[in-house]
């Protein structure tokens, strides 16, 4: 799903591109699209985000439970 926000956002900045290209200049309304295509790149981000902070406190939960199996394994020897 992310990797088709993706190519959706690549492909508005290269249709935005290639139409300002044609036309010799920026289109009318190019500033909304810019805006819209800026506002799908920061979504995307904002989810990429979320899943590499999940993935980190999933770390950091292994990482403490591995901790406290092991103090207790030490208190019961």
């Amino acid at each position: 799903m992310q990797r088709e926000a993706e190519s959706m956002s690549e492909a508005t900045s290269t249709e935005t591109a290639f139409a300002e290209r044609r036309h010799g200049g920026p289109r009318q309304g190019s500033a909304a699209a810019f805006r819209a295509s800026v506002e799908e790149r920061l979504r995307a981000l904002e989810r990429e985000m979320a899943e590499v902070k999940g993935r980190i406190n999933g770390l950091i939960f292994l990482i403490a439970g591995t901790v406290a199996a092991q103090v207790i394994l030490r208190l019961i020897e």
